[in-house]
C-alpha cells in the first residue's frame, strides 16, 4: 500500500492481500504481478489450488489516513485491490474480505475506489448492510475490448454511489460500449517492454461518447514505455473526474480534480 501514488487519478492505493489469477487478454503483461515477483520475490499470481495470497497487515495505516483526511476536512481517493482483485473466488479473499470491508465502512473520510474484472461477483460480495451503496465506496470494472463490455452491464446491476470503467490497457474499440448508469471512463494504452499497438482513434472515440453521455472521462496515457507518459490527448489534458452521489462539490477531495463531467 502506498499514502502517495504515481498512479494520476487517485491519491493513495491498499491493498488488504496481495495476488489473483489471470482472466482476460488484458492481464496478460500485469503490472502487479511484475511488480510483486521482482520487487517482492513472491509469487502469487495463479489458480486458488496452487497459488496462495498474502494478507497485509494495514487497518492502522489506513485509519491513519481517515484520521489526516478528517482533520484537514478534505476526502482522498484510494485505489483499492491495486496488486489483487477484491471480488476474486479465493479462499484467502473470501476469508478476509469481510474485515476488509469492516475497514471501508470505519474510513468515511476515504472513498475506496475498488476496481474489478470479475464485476459478476460483486453482488455475492457484499455485506449485508450495503443498501444503495457506501457512500465513500466507488466499483468500477475493467474492460480493455469489446468482447468484455458485458462487464458493464454485470456492474450496472450493483447499486453505487460512483460506478466506472477502466479502459486499460486499452487493446480495442468500445464503440459499442452502454454508458448507462456510469459515470467515469478511465482510458489508459498499455506501457511496457512488451507493450501491444494502440490506436489513439480509440481514445477520441471514447472522448467524445462520454462527453455526449455526460461521463467524466480520464484521458491516462498514451502507448510507451514507461508508464504515465504521453498523457494529453491531441494537445488537450483531459483528466475529469465523477461527482459522486452525496458528495456535493469536488473542492471537498484533496487533491487532483480539474472538470466535473457529472
Amino acid at each position: 500500500m502506498a499514502k502517495q501514488t504515481g498512479i494520476s487519478w487517485t491519491d493513495a492505493t491498499w491493498n488488504a492481500w496481495i495476488g489473483c489469477e489471470k482472466v482476460s487478454p488484458g492481464c496478460k503483461n500485469c503490472y502487479a504481478e511484475s511488480f510483486v515477483k521482482n520487487r517482492m520475490g513472491k509469487k502469487l499470481w495463479g489458480p486458488p489450488l496452487t497459488t496462495t495470497r498474502q494478507v497485509t497487515k494495514t487497518l492502522k495505516d489506513v485509519g491513519k489516513w481517515n484520521k489526516e483526511a478528517e482533520s484537514e476536512q478534505l476526502l482522498r481517493r484510494v485505489f483499492t485491490s491495486s496488486l489483487s482483485d477484491f471480488f476474486e473466488d479465493h479462499p484467502v479473499a473470501n476469508e478476509h474480505r469481510p474485515k476488509a470491508w469492516y475497514i471501508i465502512k470505519q474510513c468515511p473520510w476515504l472513498h475506496f475506489q475498488i476496481l474489478t474484472k470479475r464485476p459478476h461477483r460483486i453482488g455475492s460480495c457484499l455485506p449485508s448492510d450495503w443498501g444503495d451503496g457506501y457512500p465513500n465506496v466507488w466499483l468500477g470494472t475493467s474492460i480493455e475490448e469489446s468482447d468484455y463490455s458485458y462487464r458493464a452491464t454485470c456492474l450496472n446491476e450493483i447499486p453505487a454511489v460512483c460506478r466506472f470503467i477502466s479502459y486499460e490497457p486499452a487493446l480495442g474499440p468500445l464503440n459499442g460500449l452502454n454508458l448507462s448508469g456510469i459515470d467515469w471512463v478511465i482510458y489508459g494504452a498499455e506501457s511496457g517492454s512488451n507493450r501491444r499497438p494502440e490506436d489513439k482513434q480509440w481514445a477520441r472515440d471514447m472522448r467524445d461518447k462520454c462527453r455526449g453521455a455526460g461521463v467524466a472521462f480520464f484521458h491516462k496515457q498514451s502507448s510507451a514505455f514507461k508508464s504515465g507518459q504521453g498523457v494529453e490527448l491531441d494537445g488537450e489534458l483531459i483528466q475529469e473526474f465523477p461527482l459522486p452521489r452525496g458528495v456535493e462539490s469536488l473542492d471537498q477531495f484533496k487533491t487532483k480534480g480539474t472538470v466535473q463531467a457529472c
